[in-house]
């Protein structure tokens, strides 16, 4: 199976979409994708849920697809309680950010939006 990791580090709230959109439709289809929010992505924590897209981002939530949410960049952006409360793993293995040479080494094919 074919295995894709989305990397979102945008904080644009469309850009941040279009991640999800990504990630939800490499899942449909087959694929192994797993979701890293990193950077200024993760401001977008706090208000995906309340946005047209929450029905996107529960279903990718519920599918287990958020493999990874950066501990530095989530406290710098005041989310970090919000995605401990969403029960998202959090990553903090690289000097406080998100390992991306976990995924390259289990043989994900990174994308970065």
């Amino acid at each position: 199976m074919k295995k894709i990791a989305i990397v979102s580090f945008n904080g644009e709230m469309p850009c941040f979409v279009h991640a999800l959109l990504n990630v939800w439709n490499y899942h449909q289809r087959g694929y192994d994708v797993a979701l890293i929010v990193e950077g200024a992505s993760c401001a977008r924590l706090g208000d995906i849920s309340k946005s047209p897209q929450a029905s996107l981002w529960n279903n990718i939530r519920e599918a287990g697809l958020v493999r990874s949410v950066c501990k530095a960049c989530a406290a710098m952006m005041n989310t970090l309680e919000i995605a401990q409360e969403q029960e998202l793993p959090i990553d903090g293995a690289l000097s406080g950010h998100s390992d991306l040479e976990f995924f390259t080494k289990e043989g994900y094919d990174i994308i970065l939006f």
